[in-house]
C-alpha cells in the first residue's frame, strides 16, 4: 500500500459494517453519529487509564439503549461512535488484520456498547462463538 487509507476510507468501510447489522439491532442506530478521529485526546486516554494512544482503537459516548429514558435530560451531545484511525493502521500493520476486517471489529464491538453490553460481555460472546 502505498498511501495509508484516509479518514473518508475509514468512514467508507465503517458505514458498510452498519449497513450488515441486522433488524432489530438496525432499528436502534440511527442516532449514531460515527467519527473518525486519528488520535483519542489525552483526557479519553486519562480517563481510562491508558498510557499510550495505541491502546485505543475506538470508542463509544452516549447513553446505552436500556439506559435511556423519556424523562432523562439530554446530555447533548448524542450517541457516538470515533474510530481512531492511527491505532488501527497500526494495528493492521503489527497483525496483519486487514483493515475491514478490523473496523468491522471495532465498530461492533462499539456497538456492543451501545447496547449496554460491558467489554467482559462482549470477550464472553467472541469466547463461546468461537467454540
Amino acid at each position: 500500500m502505498t498511501n495509508p487509507p484516509t479518514i473518508t476510507d475509514f468512514e467508507t468501510i465503517a458505514r458498510r459494517v452498519f449497513e450488515t447489522i441486522p433488524a432489530p439491532f438496525a432499528d436502534y442506530l440511527g442516532d449514531i453519529v460515527l467519527r473518525i478521529e486519528d488520535w483519542p485526546e489525552q483526557e479519553i486516554l486519562d480517563h481510562f487509564g491508558m498510557t499510550s494512544p495505541y491502546q485505543l482503537s475506538g470508542l463509544y459516548q452516549g447513553v446505552p439503549v436500556g439506559e435511556k429514558s423519556l424523562w432523562a435530560q439530554p446530555s447533548g451531545k448524542g450517541d457516538r461512535i470515533t474510530l481512531y484511525r492511527r491505532p488501527l493502521l497500526a494495528e493492521m500493520a503489527q497483525t496483519g488484520v486487514a483493515l475491514e476486517a478490523l473496523i468491522r471489529h471495532v465498530v461492533i464491538h462499539e456497538v456492543g456498547h451501545h447496547f449496554g453490553l460491558s467489554d467482559a460481555d462482549m470477550h464472553a460472546i467472541e469466547d463461546s462463538a468461537d467454540d
